[in-house]
């Protein structure tokens, strides 16, 4: 019995398959590799090296001085800080709320909602301002009343978690920064795409507000970017 031979692939996509075992070679570059980045973006360079260089200005507070602590940790990585190049001044925000109230006015939750605003400045004898955002986030713990310690221990617990994620946000859009340099759209023209935001409430018109994008195509709400173009019209 003789069987059909198994067709052999074309040189062509096997070496295309080959090309895209790296990242980069699909038009991937890894946040925080060591390459240069795109082709044609000024100023990009070491990402994990550029993040060492950044130091994170006091933070008031216990839980502010948490989001500093895992702010520093994700800065530095694995190697010790540097913080010669950059300053990074934090602004968090946390507030609780019960839900899931019962009949007998006790809550079933605590929900966390929390946000951070950002500013990159340079370290120099006048500051410049070079980029700027904002994170959020929402947790939340199961109320436990009976066990007054284990209510507590899981509020420090989510709280926690709540810090190190707004550190993470904010870790990212940084790094994001130094990879692009990008900036917010100034002016507004007819081949901007917009995007509408879906965390955003409607407006008095019953229209969701949306954002247009930057220079490296992602709309500022994606990455947290700050932008003086956010259209509340809808249109």
């Amino acid at each position: 019995m003789r069987t059909r031979p198994l067709p052999q692939p074309r040189s062509s996509m096997v070496l295309g398959l080959l090309a895209c075992l790296g990242l980069g070679g699909c038009g991937f570059t890894p946040l925080y590799g060591n390459g240069s980045g795109p082709a044609g973006i000024a100023g990009v360079g070491n990402v994990s090296a550029e993040l060492e260089r950044v130091y994170v200005a006091r933070i008031g507070g216990v839980y502010g001085e948490q989001v500093r602590l895992a702010l520093q940790a994700d800065m530095s990585g694995a190697g010790p800080e540097h913080p010669d190049g950059y300053t990074l001044s934090v602004l968090p925000n946390v507030s609780e709320e019960s839900i899931d109230i019962h009949p007998d006015n006790t809550s079933g939750r605590q929900r966390i909602t929390a946000s951070a605003h950002w500013k990159l400045y340079t370290v120099e004898q006048y500051p410049k301002l070079l980029a700027e955002g904002a994170a959020s986030t929402m947790d939340g713990y199961e109320n436990t009343y009976e066990q007054y310690f284990a209510q507590t221990m899981n509020g420090e617990t989510a709280r926690g978690r709540v810090a190190k994620t707004l550190a993470d946000a904010v870790t990212q859009q940084v790094s994001i920064w130094f990879r692009t340099h990008a900036r917010p759209v100034t002016e507004a023209d007819d081949h901007t795409p917009t995007y509408a935001d879906p965390t955003a409430m409607p407006n008095s018109s019953n229209t969701i507000p949306t954002h247009k994008a930057g220079a490296d195509g992602f709309p500022s709400m994606a990455i947290g970017r700050e932008t003086p173009n956010a259209d509340d019209s809808g249109d």
